[in-house]
């Protein structure tokens, strides 16, 4: 009976352990992609990128198909919006988060972009990696 106590108690501690380390782990995921938006609305691009992966694999997929890596995607983005007016006003909107393992998560939400010209609005998934401590989008695809 003992035995059967005791496995259960460290089941249960790690149960624990586990469940506060994804609410932290969620925390910071969703500090990184609202930074993200805050740096878009200074009109700051590159800061922008800071919230993706640093890497020729980083992955971004559109409505113009597959982007592979950090510096082209990056091109693709200040082609796209090559100042504040055309940039707007960012918002995101977190519509699930979840878990994959522990370095992984993948993220759903929408995005309004407020604009003088014409606002935008769209659904983006993303995956999430923790590399060197760091949480970065890996894979973005949006519509």
């Amino acid at each position: 009976m003992f035995r059967k106590s005791l496995v259960l108690l460290v089941f249960v501690a790690m149960s624990c352990s586990s469940t506060k380390q994804i609410t932290t782990d969620k925390a910071a995921i969703k500090k990184v992609l609202f930074q993200s938006a805050k740096d878009w609305n200074k009109g700051d691009m590159k800061a922008y990128m800071n919230a993706y992966w640093k890497s020729d694999k980083l992955q971004f997929i559109g409505r113009n198909g597959i982007t592979y890596g950090w510096e082209q995607t990056l091109k693709n983005y200040l082609k796209s919006y090559p100042n504040q007016e055309v940039m707007g006003i960012l918002t995101f909107e977190v519509r699930d988060l979840q878990y994959r393992s522990k370095n992984v998560y993948t993220l759903v939400g929408t995005y309004h972009l407020e604009r003088k010209s014409s606002n935008a609005d769209g659904i983006f998934s993303l995956v999430f990696e923790r590399k060197d401590g760091i949480w970065c989008i890996t894979s973005d695809h949006s519509e």
